[in-house]
């Protein structure tokens, strides 16, 4: 009995001798008992866009596990070589002759590859299949750098890397076609199916692509909280594939229960690999779009960051799409701190890679919350804002409330009508609610201001009921600090002050939001709005008292004695003797306009301002009324030296000239208002090859920040994706499903056949697609 229980306890490593050196009294090697070995099936996936790009910080391939390898190659195959266009290459030392590498040798050897940080060439074949017996010299290790030994007829360094039929750089060439593709795999030979099976296969994942397709851009999750056979809601995405297996009977009979096993294409990887292929499309589509062309960067929502953290984050992006820093042509932020420092932030980093990516404020980057929080510098206007916000959460924290503050109005505004203090007509006197300051909405703080002032005095009356109904002693006690706060002569006089200022800042704050702006129109508006501050700042305190001391003699408020000395001042020994009139004229009233004034001149300083009113001689709006060809010569030397030549300068203004005289009059361009309406224009009528300098031109404006609102409103799109029940999605899956979110109309117009090859060229799947 015990020789049977040893022979069946045998196993495969009972057979082996152990080959550890100790002298162990065990011929036998146990396995350990938690150690699996990997599966065959396993399959190794890598995302293309995360990989090092750069030629000469890359880990050889050799180097990963055996069995990523392939994944690898696959991945730098899938993103190719990194072949950078840069305006001027380092120059180098040869001999006695500066040279440098040459953008042509692209087009006449396809397979190179430039480091911008060795300043070498690499070839990207042999890379891929480079392994530790089989170095490929200079063009893998180091990299590259003798450029006189280029052209060098049959000495040509390029030309004797390649060598013959059956050399290394040959065989690696080979390798990578074949790898590349995937019909002649040796899985795929074996695995051979019929074409009924491929054609179901593909409908099974063409079934998946089309459910991905549709929920993705209606922000809508895809996995369901229980996905069980048993569940009655699957979750969004199966209970779509199940409602086209309902309309489809082609369709019912290829997937979930009537699918393989092993390719339902139903997991969570599955849907996220294909939105990832969706993504990726799509970020290919944008960049063949930018082309060689110019470009400007907008960010958002980074506070939280380091400038140079932002910056190398940033540069890391960009060129892993091939963008260099130095086509930056402008730069746009929102109001973090450490992006709009003068020299410390992030648009200084990048000015000292590249002196023309000019920042302009983004008009469309929340400027009223800008001046919110410029207000907020002022201690007792962010304590203002502090009990604004806490008042407005607690009047509306619950329907019962909502309904008191509705009867509280109807009583106010019956009583006012019937003294004669309201008006009577269609559409006024409506009942409305108070509204909440959003961290995000534009607008949104002035609309909290202007609810309480139209509603303070019910406000206050609903408060003043739940002092003595409240349901809890925390409702009554928290109502009773409300109320005693709103009665307060310097809550009303601030509520009334930024009611004042923020009424004259709304109006470019909108007028800044519109998709289509007027360059021109921005910048008088913005002047205005300067003057109206200065104004209001050096003549409206008398006005402004006048007024806060009416509303508090209506509403029963304590005026203090304005010329009696102010207990919270500055010094606590007393030494600075100042009033109350004193304090709130000069340390409040001043002091907050001060701060408008200082952020607006801080976003729209002298220079951005020069370039928005020279670009604004582009516009065609009113017959090129605002066309002026000093200006637009001078926009193109003082701010685009980079982009012109001195010959191409002379040109400039020779084809204004003719321009001048021939598109203004021209049929296609009388009613036009806008620079990208001008852009599409001249490209059509094909008046852009003639004028060639000017379009070039239209098109470095278009680059600046300033010409759209679309991309701060795409911003938004975040909020509705990554929602509370989705706050733990990743930051790569987070990112695939912004860009087919935001950039919906070049998504819709992605072949799904591509996106089932890009699908099956990932790995060896376990079904054939072709």
């Amino acid at each position: 009995m015990e020789h049977q229980q040893t022979k069946k306890g045998k196993n495969l490593f009972s057979f082996f001798k152990s080959r550890d050196n100790s002298h162990s009294s065990s011929n036998v090697d146990t396995p350990v008992p938690n150690e699996q070995p990997p599966s065959k099936c396993q399959r190794i996936e890598i995302d293309s866009t995360s990989i090092q790009s750069d030629p000469a910080l890359r880990s050889p391939i050799w180097q990963y596990p055996v069995n990523q390898r392939d994944a690898f190659r696959r991945a730098y195959i899938e993103k190719g070589a990194t072949q950078p266009k840069l305006k001027e290459y380092p120059r180098s030392e040869c001999g006695k002759q500066n040279r440098r590498f040459q953008y042509s040798w692209f087009k006449q050897f396809p397979w190179l590859e430039y480091s911008i940080t060795n300043d070498a060439a690499f070839c990207f074949p042999c890379f891929v299949f480079e392994n530790e017996r089989s170095s490929r010299g200079s063009f893998t290790t180091g990299g590259f750098n003798s450029w006189k030994r280029v052209n060098n007829g049959e000495r040509c360094a390029f030309l004797m890397h390649v060598g013959g039929p059956n050399s290394l750089h040959c065989n690696a060439f080979n390798n990578m076609n074949a790898l590349k593709n995937v019909d002649q795999s040796i899985e795929r030979i074996i695995n051979v199916q019929s074409s009924e099976e491929i054609q179901k296969n593909r409908l099974r994942l063409r079934t998946t692509i089309e459910s991905i397709r549709w929920l993705v851009p209606q922000a809508c999750p895809l996995r369901g909280h229980d996905e069980s056979e048993s569940s009655k809601n699957r979750g969004n995405f199966i209970q779509l594939i199940k409602l086209m297996g309902k309309l489809r009977v082609d369709i019912d009979d290829v997937v979930l229960d009537k699918a393989p096993k092993n390719a339902k294409y139903l997991s969570p990887r599955i849907q996220k690999e294909i939105l990832h292929i969706y993504a990726n499309k799509v970020r290919n589509k944008i960049r063949e779009e930018v082309g060689d062309a110019k470009f400007s960067i907008l960010v958002d929502e980074a506070t939280d960051e380091a400038d140079t953290t932002l910056k190398e984050e940033i540069s890391n992006v960009l060129l892993s799409f091939n963008l260099q820093i130095e086509n930056i042509r402008g730069q746009g932020y929102d109001g973090a701190s450490n992006m709009r420092g003068a020299w410390n932030g992030l648009q200084a980093l990048f000015l000292n890679d590249c002196p023309y990516a000019y920042y302009v404020h983004c008009f469309a980057h929340r400027l009223q919350l800008a001046l919110v929080a410029a207000a907020q510098d002022e201690s007792s206007t962010w304590v203002f804002f502090s009990q604004l916000t806490a008042i407005v959460n607690f009047v509306g924290a619950s329907p019962k409330r909502h309904h008191q503050l509705e009867i509280a109005q109807a009583n106010e505004i019956a009583k006012n009508v019937a003294t004669g203090e309201r008006e009577t007509g269609k559409g006024v006197n409506q009942i409305g609610t108070l509204h909440r300051a959003g961290a995000t909405r534009w607008s949104s703080h002035f609309e909290s201001i202007c609810s309480l002032v139209d509603m303070y005095v019910a406000t206050c009356t609903v408060l003043e009921n739940l002092v003595d109904e409240g349901s809890t002693p925390a409702i009554r006690g928290e109502a009773q600090g409300h109320f005693r706060i709103m009665k307060t002569f310097e809550f009303v006089f601030i509520l009334h002050l930024m009611h004042k200022i923020m009424a004259l800042t709304d109006m470019l704050c909108k007028s800044l939001q519109n998709k289509s702006l007027d360059i021109l129109n921005a910048v008088n508006c913005v002047k205005t709005t300067a003057g109206l501050l200065s104004t209001l700042r050096e003549n409206g305190w008398d006005s402004h008292i006048e007024h806060v001391e009416s509303v508090c003699r209506e509403n029963d408020i304590d005026m203090p004695e304005m010329g009696a000395p102010f207990k919270g001042g500055r010094s606590s020994k007393g030494e600075d003797h100042i009033t109350f009139e004193h304090h709130y004229h000069f340390d409040v009233f001043n002091t907050v306009i001060d701060y408008q004034l200082m952020e607006l001149n801080n976003r729209f300083n002298d220079e951005a301002m020069e370039l928005l009113i020279l670009s604004s001689a582009l516009e065609p709006k009113d017959g090129f009324k605002s066309f002026k060809a000093s200006d637009i010569c001078k926009l193109a030397s003082k701010f685009y030296p980079d982009d012109f030549t001195q010959q191409e300068m002379y040109c400039l203004k020779s084809q204004l000239q003719h321009y001048e005289l021939d598109v203004p009059y021209h049929e296609k361009f009388k009613n036009m208002s806008t620079i990208s309406e001008l852009c599409r224009g001249l490209t059509e009528t094909q008046k852009s090859q003639n004028y060639y300098l000017i379009d070039r031109l239209i098109r470095l404006v278009l680059t600046l920040p300033v010409s759209t609102a679309t991309t701060e409103r795409a911003f938004s799109a975040m909020k509705l994706i990554k929602s509370s029940l989705r706050n733990k999605m990743g930051d790569e899956f987070l990112a695939d499903s912004m860009v087919v979110y935001i950039e919906r109309e070049l998504a819709e117009n992605i072949d799904i056949d591509s996106i089932i090859d890009a699908f099956e060229s990932l790995g060896n799947r376990r079904v054939l697609f072709h």
